[in-house]
């Protein structure tokens, strides 16, 4: 997929951090307590604190994250945030709810939406999540170590709409998460929605 490794500081910080480490290639960050992205829906509030290491994402281009799904606490989560403002945007990777790690996506106009699928085997494994650009579509794949992908979202995206995109993570409930991420790698946007053959 001819995906680029992207320098940690190629990004700029949305709502820097308590920390952020370069740990063995990797960045080890740990979000303020009680951070999150999420708008109104259901729960009522405006959360807009996350920690997002954002970099232009132009249209025909992907993006991959990659960490350690290490971490086991209620809202605890990790993956690819993607940012038009703070009204506009979509988060994607693996976030603890009900006492499971979930695979899922929150897509934000306004007001958020949030899927989910759980994945209690990826538990303590290398999760990658994917999201290609192309078009007037996001489409969010995400794997564990070197299992196939799973099409995890397709969700809309203004292509005159200017990006930005990066690893992000979140910690609602509590303070002291770390996150462990592996990779950051961009490249090419996916050619097809579905596999051939």
């Amino acid at each position: 997929m001819n995906e680029e490794a992207s320098d940690w500081s190629a990004g700029r910080w949305l709502n820097p951090p308590e920390r952020a480490d370069a740990v063995d290639g990797g960045l080890l960050v740990e979000p303020r307590g009680g951070s999150d992205f999420w708008r109104r829906t259901s729960y009522g509030f405006v959360h807009d604190d996350g920690s997002a290491l954002l970099a232009p994402f132009p249209v025909d281009t992907a993006v991959e994250v990659s960490f350690r799904l290490d971490y086991a606490a209620q809202f605890d989560q990790a993956g690819v945030l993607v940012r038009v403002d703070e009204r506009r945007w979509t988060k994607a990777g693996v976030e603890v709810s009900d006492g499971s790690p979930q695979v899922g996506a929150v897509v934000t106009d306004e007001f958020s939406d949030w899927s989910v699928a759980p994945v209690p085997d990826w538990s303590g494994r290398d999760v990658t999540v994917r999201v290609s650009r192309a078009g007037d579509a996001l489409t969010v794949r995400a794997r564990v170590d070197d299992e196939p992908w799973r099409l995890v979202r397709v969700a809309p995206l203004d292509p005159a709409a200017e990006a930005t995109a990066g690893p992000y993570c979140c910690s609602p409930s509590h303070g002291g998460l770390l996150v462990r991420f592996t990779g950051w790698r961009r490249g090419p946007a996916d050619a097809a929605l579905h596999p051939e053959g």
